[in-house]
């Protein structure tokens, strides 16, 4: 102060010298400082706001989410991913972006704080891979921009974030979401990528495999895109009955849990029954090993039996009924009415005790082969059900004989279920070859002796002559010195899909007049709106489940595409050994193509775009899609005018859109923006501004929103296991073997018929039967729980859901749209219209 002041007066200069020193130091001085003060305010102003360091004082699970930040991306991503009924909701986020949030977002984060943390900067850096302490995150979750001009760019964007990260951290989780499904295969490039742990969420794929099995079951992609959101059930009394049963379904989601031992020895059919009838719940799939040990999931198996510790996939309201299926136990709540009494009971305490003293002995003790000590003075009062047919045995204890009991009115063995069914509802082994080709080296009639297959033959480089009958079969089978379509090959290399060999597309480029001679029905009509240089989206990921082996040859629909040929060109090497594939290069708005494809007659009319929309204008980026849903919905075929009204075998006349022929079935439009389905339908009656999943377009299947498809990224971190089911569920059962084999860019390779590739046709497939002229249709008037237990007894049939008429009048002109009811209560009513989503099995 008195250097560059005149003081506080208590010192000062008193010579003439140090009074002019002091003059000169005062002017000198504040010149000096005035010129640091810009650069002080340049620095202060520099600074950035959301620059600090993430410091995790409290020790909380925090994960770190980057990519495409955006208010509406953040508040669509926490709405799913803190919803109120995940298990942990206490998980904070952290996010991290180049730019600094709007005011709206910075008000948002100021409300969520501190479970919601925004830092300004990139992962490419590893100074803020520091700040935000991302090698102790949970995970790390990178959004993509679903609405930019160049997906390929985006993808390649996102991938080289995973690579930075994995660089910094490689033992940290990383979740990405992907826009096309071909640029999956450039993260099996990165050394520390491991698919059990992180995971790809490709958009297009889940799209177009939700679209595909819709085909197969309409409605399917409305029950699964509820299954994987959080939703809130928001049913009343207000509301129309087909709402509340459409928005009770709604609250269902997918979950996953260990098996009590009380269900060891169980068929999953009984198992299922039991978790079914007793618990109230449903459970569509088990974990089972393979036979190289690898885990892999089951849906609805035949005589699987239940092991111990097998986890299973639920469909519940939450996550604290599933927990009932840990702690229920035959002994204890065989008769239990309530469920609020289904808790841990006497029997797993005692076990629990006996593990904790084994483990105290530090000994592995067998028990004796009656059973009758677990543990040291613990009688072996701990029971397990078994199957008809064996002894209800301790826990711990080996299976002895059973010698009588009373059976469960809907408890059989295999053999009453055979006993049980008509003839017609036996069905023999499939067989190895399809009777059709004869000329095949596999038909029986052309097998090798069985001495030839059991004979020791004996070939060493000593000697090179092969036997003559070993050789005859080499030369058929290879087709040396014979015809060369001695082979048929009809399935990849894996087994999982249906193969042909590669044709040329224009093998399969039809003009009008051809497609319109082929008299096409029961189809599949993909009307592609697309320019030659418009980005790819995997088509293949849309009629690859459609060609999936537990579908039989003849049970394959034909798909059919209208739009540019130029721009399926580019595709054709990833279709051309998808086989029932036919191009016909034209309009989606013009109706002459569409009659020439017949669209009357197909099962299933879909409508996609692969345009990119506009940034200036989003509301307008699904205006062909519109235009194109509302011209086929609105085309008549007058020749079905004057059809005479059928009777079903319900006696109930059938409605007049129902008429073979009479209208389009279904069309499935593919929507970008959601504020765009109240046009597809203007007969809708829906409020302004209700969410997408209660619109009436929505919850009877005819549309698909790509913003759905934003909470599959929760569904990863929280339950993986559930992530790959629903995969499973919509690719037609891809495995990651052929996953790798299509990242090598040649496409699906052709599969010898072996027993073992034959053998996986044996699984699960969707479906969807009406009860209406049935085996089922005596249950049409019965409550849900009959049809379930009697579909799964008798037919190994899984009933997951409904799909019923919006107005049950019996009218000619009542409307014939459906909606979807994801798995009813027990005591839900049916109607003999009403038509069931299944999982059957591949015999059936």
């Amino acid at each position: 102060v008195t250097m560059s002041t005149v003081g506080y007066g208590d010192i000062y200069p008193a010579t003439l010298i140090g009074r002019l020193f002091q003059i000169l130091f005062l002017v000198v001085g504040l010149a000096m400082f005035t010129t640091v003060i810009p650069e002080a305010m340049v620095l202060v102003g520099t600074r950035r706001k959301f620059g600090g360091v993430y410091k995790n004082e409290r020790g909380k699970t925090f994960i770190v989410v980057s990519g495409h930040i955006t208010f509406e991306t953040v508040t669509s991503f926490l709405s799913d991913f803190h919803h109120e009924d995940r298990e942990d909701v206490d998980v904070e986020a952290v996010f991290l972006h180049p730019d600094e949030p709007e005011l709206e977002f910075e008000g948002f984060l100021k409300k969520q704080y501190p479970r919601v943390r925004y830092f300004q900067g990139s992962l490419m850096e590893s100074e803020d891979l520091d700040r935000t302490q991302t090698d102790y995150a949970d995970a790390v979750i990178i959004l993509t921009n679903k609405y930019c001009q160049d997906p390929d760019a985006e993808d390649a964007s996102n991938i080289m974030r995973v690579i930075s990260v994995k660089d910094y951290c490689e033992d940290t989780r990383v979740i990405v979401q992907l826009l096309l499904y071909h640029n999956k295969s450039y993260l099996l490039n990165i050394p520390s990528w491991d698919e059990t742990r992180d995971a790809a969420v490709c958009l297009a794929e889940f799209k177009l495999g939700f679209i595909a099995q819709s085909c197969l079951a309409p409605g399917f992609s409305t029950m699964m895109s509820n299954l994987f959101a959080m939703r809130a059930d928001l049913s009343s009394p207000e509301m129309k009955q087909w709402q509340n049963d459409y928005l009770q379904g709604t609250g269902c989601e997918m979950y996953t849990e260990t098996l009590s031992t009380s269900f060891i020895g169980m068929t999953f059919s009984q198992a299922a029954e039991t978790c079914f009838v007793k618990l109230k719940l449903l459970i569509i799939a088990i974990e089972t090993n393979s036979e190289d040990g690898k885990p892999e999931i089951a849906i609805n198996p035949q005589n699987v039996k239940i092991k111990n510790a097998t986890v299973g996939y639920f469909i519940a309201q939450d996550a604290e009924e599933v927990k009932r299926v840990v702690v229920f136990c035959k002994a204890c709540h065989e008769h239990v009415q309530n469920l609020h009494y289904i808790v841990k009971c006497k029997c797993a305490i005692l076990k629990e005790q006996a593990e904790q003293q084994a483990k105290l002995e530090n000994s592995t003790r067998m028990p004796k082969s009656n059973g009758s000590v677990v543990g040291p003075g613990i009688p072996s009062v701990i029971p397990r059900f078994g199957p008809p047919g064996e002894m209800t045995t301790p826990l711990l204890g080996p299976p002895t004989p059973y010698t009588t009991r009373s059976k469960s009115p809907h408890s059989r063995s295999s053999n009453e279920y055979e006993s049980s069914l008509s003839p017609s509802g036996r069905h023999p082994p499939a067989p190895v070859v399809p009777a059709r080709n004869v000329d095949s080296p596999f038909h029986p009639g052309n097998l090798p002796d069985q001495g030839l297959i059991n004979q020791c033959i004996n070939i060493s480089p000593f000697n090179t002559k092969l036997p003559s009958s070993l050789q005859s079969q080499l030369d058929l089978d290879f087709g040396f010195g014979g015809h060369s379509d001695q082979i048929k090959y009809e399935y990849d290399s894996t087994g999982i899909f249906h193969w042909c060999p590669a044709r040329e597309m224009d093998r399969c480029l039809v003009s009008r007049q051809e497609i319109a001679r082929m008299v096409l029905n029961s189809h599949v009509v993909v009307c592609l709106f697309a320019d030659h240089d418009s980005p790819l989206i995997g088509l293949r990921n849309l009629i690859m489940p459609l060609r999936a082996s537990n579908l039989k040859y003849h049970e394959l629909k034909h798909v059919v595409i209208v739009g540019s040929s130029d721009y399926v060109e580019r595709e054709w090497d990833t279709l051309a050994t998808l086989p029932k594939i036919s191009v016909l290069h034209g309009s989606p708005m013009s109706r002459a193509d569409l009659r020439a494809v017949n669209v009357n007659l197909s099962d299933m009319c879909v409508i996609l775009s692969a345009k990119m929309s506009a940034v200036e204008d989003p509301s307008m980026a699904d205006k062909e899609a519109v235009l194109a849903s509302l011209n086929i919905n609105a085309m008549t075929f007058n020749k079905f005018d004057h059809v005479p009204v059928d009777f079903g075998p319900a006696g109930m006349p059938q409605r007049k859109g129902e008429i073979y022929g009479s209208k389009v079935r279904t069309v499935l439009t593919e929507v970008v923006n959601d504020s765009n389905i109240q046009y597809l339908n203007p007969d809708d009656d829906d409020e302004p501004g209700v969410q997408l999943y209660v619109t009436q377009a929505f919850a009877t299947g005819t549309c698909l929103a790509v913003s759905v498809l934003d909470s599959i990224v929760s569904t990863a971190y929280y339950n993986h296991q559930a992530l790959t089911l629903i995969k499973s569920l919509i690719s037609g059962g891809m495995t990651p073997e052929l996953e790798i084999i299509l990242a090598e860019g040649a496409g699906m390779q052709p599969g010898y018929s072996s027993a073992k590739v034959l053998d996986k046709r044996n699984r699960c497939k969707l479906g969807q039967i009406a009860l209406a002229g049935s085996p089922l249709s005596q249950y049409g008037e019965g409550k849900y729980e009959e049809l379930f237990v009697a579909a799964l007894l008798n037919h190994g049939m899984l009933c997951i859901g409904l799909y019923r008429y919006l107005s049950l009048v019996e009218s000619v002109n009542a409307p014939i749209s459906r909606y979807v009811i994801t798995n009813p209560p027990n005591d839900f009513s049916l109607h003999p219209t009403d038509k069931v989503f299944v999982f059957m099995p591949y015999s059936s």
